[in-house]
């Protein structure tokens, strides 16, 4: 029989496991990028649908966060991460035996279904399993270190399984891991639950935010398709901030709600929110970006574009290690001023990349500087997302950020996306310019928005994040607050 003093033992390598679980979400949202035109052959999709082979695993996941960190509150952390891996793996197991268009969509969107059950769940874990301050400050350093370098390394990864194998094995490389991870889970992570909290399932408050932030992920990823201003967008937005508005009421009146908004009281956790949608919003799409100017202008091989990210890879994983205990000893608001910074000067240095670049002189330098700023910003404003948060809503807590930063990465693409297109259909309209020239100038329209995005998260991390509670969690991790929690 394994003992609370056992689980405590083994939870550096509890730690390990989870990570590894969010490393194959994290890898989810990217390793089929490079797979696209494979899967576009094999499938006989369309060049407008083929995006929905991301889009469906990305909606389902943002759209589910929420529930899926509240769930696990109230059901059990473990229980549910668990039921979120047995979802992956045969999601991932129908997905690469899908014979039509619709059967690999369908099995995507129950991949992101089953990943939005898992990673609210394990961060959840990993904050009732570290004590807050320096300890808990350093296993979300290797958290992030791990989700921030999970982009990155699907890329790679998808492109020599694409090239060496088949696309089938992008899908197919999550069912031995998640199964082992399935095995192992027992012995490792302690049942957790909100013991005081009522058990009372609030399905209309689940129905109506679900509902509402998959509207709202589905119409920001089809804006740049659909157009901004068609009646389609207008409609789905429309109903998707009814829907949230009605949530809204259903929870003031509920007397457990899914989302008690007392948790919105810490100025903090609301800032550390924002800040997150903020980072998402101008990071995430970095990649995009950089992979379409090195494969449309540069003409990069898939693999060799994989092969770049390396260095940004290795830099993310530097960098959110040594964030963390960072945060240990200046506190978490500094650190994230600094992250987004980084973010703003890496982006603005991407601003300047040309038609007849190259990897050192355009991608190498800018992509290191904004991999500095993602370590920092995503570990810190994880941190900072559930620090002093009480145990029974460390669940509703991680949901929160996971939330905040995958919405801040769906609007940021849009967005984005939008000012690239624009940009590059003026240069184009206008005449005299080649279309690798016209693409370049899309491109640097937007990491020229995307560093505005920053600054203003610059600006949110000062006036939100409070001074006093930033100092406070410096403080749990001084030797004295150590050597009293031991």
């Amino acid at each position: 029989m394994t003992t609370t003093r056992t689980y405590r033992d083994r939870r550096w390598t509890a730690l390990a496991l989870l990570t590894v679980a969010q490393f194959v979400v994290v890898l989810d949202a990217s390793i089929v990028n490079v797979a696209l035109p494979s899967i576009g052959k094999g499938l006989h999709f369309s060049d407008k649908d083929l995006a929905w082979v991301v889009n469906a695993y990305v909606i389902a996941f943002g759209g589910f966060l929420l529930l899926g960190g509240r769930t696990a509150d109230l059901l059990g952390r473990r229980r549910v991460f668990m039921a979120g891996l047995v979802a992956v793996a045969v999601a991932s197991l129908a997905a690469g035996f899908a014979a039509t268009r619709g059967e690999l969509i369908a099995a995507r969107a129950a991949q992101g279904l089953g990943a939005a059950f898992i990673s609210p769940a394990a961060l959840s874990i990993v904050a009732t399993l570290f004590t807050d301050g320096a300890e808990r400050n350093k296993a979300l350093g290797v958290w992030g270190a791990v989700t921030g370098a999970g982009g990155a390394a699907g890329v790679l990864l998808g492109g020599i399984l694409t090239s060496g194998l088949s696309w089938k094995w992008v899908l197919w490389v999550n069912v031995p891991v998640t199964l082992v991870a399935l095995l192992l889970t027992p012995g490792l992570v302690p049942e957790s639950r909100s013991e005081n909290s009522t058990r009372h399932f609030d399905s209309a408050g689940a129905v109506t935010i679900t509902t509402g932030l998959s509207l709202m992920a589905y119409a920001l990823l089809d804006a740049g398709t659909a157009g901004w201003g068609s009646t389609k967008i207008i409609g789905l937005l429309a109903a998707s901030v009814a829907l949230i508005a009605a949530f809204i009421a259903i929870e003031l009146r509920s007397s457990a709600p899914l989302v008690p908004f007392r948790i919105f009281r810490s100025r903090t956790l609301t800032g550390a929110n924002v800040v997150g949608l903020l980072l998402g919003a101008s990071l995430f799409s970095m990649f995009f970006f950089i992979t379409l100017y090195m494969q449309q202008v540069l003409h990069y091989s898939p693999i060799h574009a994989g092969l770049s990210y390396l260095p940004l890879a290795l830099t993310i994983i530097v960098a959110a290690g040594a964030g963390g205990q960072l945060v240990t000893r200046f506190g978490f608001k500094p650190v994230l001023a600094a992250g987004m910074v980084l973010i703003a000067g890496g982006l603005l240095w991407f601003h300047g990349i040309a038609t007849h670049g190259s990897f050192l002189a355009d991608i190498l330098g800018p992509s290191l500087l904004a991999a500095l700023g993602l370590g920092f910003g995503f570990v810190t404003s994880t941190i900072a997302a559930v620090s002093g948060v009480k145990d029974r809503e460390q669940g509703l807590a991680s949901g929160l950020i996971n939330t905040s930063q995958q919405f801040g990465g769906a609007l940021g693409l849009a967005i984005l996306s939008t000012i690239a297109t624009t940009r590059t259909s003026h240069v184009l309209a206008a005449g005299g310019s080649s279309l690798p020239s016209a693409l370049t100038s899309g491109f640097q329209a937007a990491f020229l928005a995307g560093a505005v995005i920053a600054l203003i998260g610059v600006a949110a991390t000062v006036l939100l994040i409070r001074t006093s509670d930033s100092r406070a969690h410096r403080d749990l991790g001084s030797p004295e607050a150590v050597a009293t929690t031991a």
